[in-house]
Formats: structure tokens, sequence, C-alpha cells
């Protein structure tokens, strides 16, 4: 499902027009964006948590030549599904 097909659902869902989906979907998007640039997790109940990991810099090949390569230190999102969340999936 890409962007466009998740404003769709959300507005047959809700019975919003698919202008008004897209701006309530990008407003959350930006939300979630917004704290976890700050450094805070965003915790949907039900659904999952995002946070921002710090990754240390180590030592890794290029895949094509094999040969070493430094990746450096850099943070990361990280993403924890929720419990109901996976359930619904098993």
């Amino acid at each position: 499902m890409n962007k466009s097909q998740l404003v769709k659902c959300i507005s047959e869902d809700t019975g919003l027009s698919q202008a008004t989906a897209g701006k309530v979907l990008q407003s959350v998007l930006n939300a979630i964006t917004e704290t976890i640039q700050s450094g805070e997790k965003v915790l949907l109940v039900g659904f999952g948590t995002f946070s921002v990991t710090e990754r240390s810099a180590r030592e890794g090949r290029n895949p094509g030549t094999g040969k070493k390569i430094k990746i450096p230190a850099h943070k990361a999102v990280k993403f924890k599904a929720g419990t109901k969340f996976t359930d619904s999936i098993n």
C-alpha cells in the first residue's frame, strides 16, 4: 500500500474527502517526524512505538568489491510493533 492508497482508505473509512484525508495523514506524519527529531518516543497503544537509537561507528564491507569500509556513527529510527498489532497478523 502506498500513501495515495492509504489516503483513499482513510477517506472511505471516515467519510472525509480525499483532500482532507490527505491533509490529516500528512499532519500525523509531520507530528511523528517532529517528535522523533526532538529525541522523544511516539507511543501508539496497540500499534507500536517509534524511537531514536544511536548506532555506533563500525567496520563493514562493500558487497560489490569486498573492500572494508568505515560506517560512521549515526542516529536511526526504530519501530517496535505493539502486541495487538503483532497478534493481528498471526
